[in-house]
């Protein structure tokens, strides 16, 4: 049996939060910060940067893969073990990959850094949903995803800056030693867990027991869609202010970075669309609102601005549906809370990869506009689902 985090005053409880943002981004800046390293280290290991970018997928497999399995570990032996031994772990690969002589020796750290960081948000999560009431955790929820994306406004700069002042080097030794920091206040601040009766390790049957609740197939279903959909829209957004509206690709950087508070904003309502009773219809409207706006931000003939104005709004509402299906997934779990966050997490991995590969494979045969179509369809789907899969069901389902 899964052990259950102690109660917490509310200081303890505010620390234990701040350490799971802050952790939270430091891992997602790890997650991306090769980004701005590739030309440097092909370079320094004398290959093209396309096989310096295999760094990047390396890290990105090793990291789906632990998102999906560490669930059940979490379950079985408690949170603050698996948060300790994953951001030492972490911080550990990240600075010995300072160290890395070869390409060969950065190639293997990296696949352990995907595999200690992908161990982070589903652990991460089911400890705040551990600690705090239903009705609190899709706020928590979307302010800590909230958080973790400004590692694409604020850690991608940093890794830049530091790699500017001493090169590719420097950012490892920085990230590796304030994740072993974090490490620390983790072991320090993270809740301690009381027992309610005899831990036993129970990997299959619990991904079997998520499996088992229509309601989580539901919400996994709809979740996939619309990772879809907004994974689609965003991949080619760049490719579209640059072919269609004749910007540079520096002049993107601007416009991306405007449409990627969507994101902070969507995650930030999902604690009010949770409290609604027939939350499952609000998540449904706004994700076929978000369809709506690709289809016209690649349909319609606008100045580049309005373009962008639109892709900010798609951005926010698609993004509300993650948070809100976070907090219905811990709420149906029972003592398998991260297996299902890590499931979750696991399909939007899949959304990902979706949505970037048909959404190329229509733009080849339609064009952008063909992206549009595609986006919509799939959020109606989405919605679809979530009508049928959740709305028979009481309003706290």
């Amino acid at each position: 049996m899964a052990a259950q985090a102690t109660a917490t005053t509310p200081i303890k409880q505010k620390r234990f939060l701040a350490v799971t943002a802050v952790g939270m981004f430091l891992a997602q800046s790890v997650h991306l910060m090769l980004t701005p390293l590739l030309v440097e280290l092909s370079g320094d290991f004398n290959i093209s940067v396309a096989v310096a970018g295999q760094l990047t997928a390396v890290t990105f497999a090793a990291w789906a893969v632990s998102v999906l399995s560490v669930g059940p570990i979490s379950d079985s032996y408690g949170r603050r073990p698996v948060a300790v031994i994953g951001f030492g772990l972490l911080g550990a690969s990240v600075l010995v990959s300072s160290l890395a002589p070869n390409f060969a020796v950065l190639f293997v750290l990296r696949i352990i850094t995907g595999l200690t960081g992908g161990m982070i948000p589903p652990n991460s999560m089911a400890a705040v949903a551990d600690v705090l009431p239903p009705s609190k955790r899709a706020r928590a929820f979307g302010l800590l995803m909230a958080f973790a994306s400004l590692s694409s406004v604020v850690g991608l700069p940093m890794v830049a800056v530091l790699a500017g002042l001493g090169g590719w080097r420097v950012p490892f030794v920085a990230m590796g030693g304030m994740l072993l920091t974090c490490a620390v206040l983790q072991w320090s601040w993270f809740p301690r867990s009381q027992d309610t009766g005899p831990r036993t390790f129970s990997f299959l049957s619990r991904y079997k027991q998520m499996a088992g609740i229509g309601l989580f197939r539901a919400t996994l279903a709809a979740n996939l869609l619309q990772r879809m959909a907004y994974y689609g829209t965003m991949a080619y957004l760049a490719a579209f202010l640059i072919n269609e509206h004749g910007l540079s690709v520096g002049k993107t950087a601007l416009p991306l970075a405007i449409v990627g508070v969507g994101v902070v904003i969507g995650s930030s309502m999902a604690g009010t669309i949770t409290a609604m009773n027939k939350r499952y219809l609000a998540v449904a409207v706004f994700a076929v609102a978000g369809g709506l706006a690709s289809l016209v931000l690649y349909s319609l003939d606008m100045p580049v601005w309005a373009t962008v104005v639109v892709a900010l709004a798609g951005t926010t509402v698609i993004n509300v549906g993650w948070p809100t299906f976070l907090a219905i997934s811990t709420e149906i779990s029972g003592s398998s809370q991260a297996t299902a966050v890590g499931m979750l997490g696991s399909s939007n991995q899949m959304g990902g990869l979706g949505g970037a590969a048909l959404g190329g494979a229509v733009l080849a045969l339609g064009g952008f506009s063909a992206v549009g179509f595609f986006c919509l369809a799939v959020t109606a789907i989405s919605a679809l689902i979530l009508l049928f899969g959740m709305g028979k069901r009481r309003p706290a389902d």
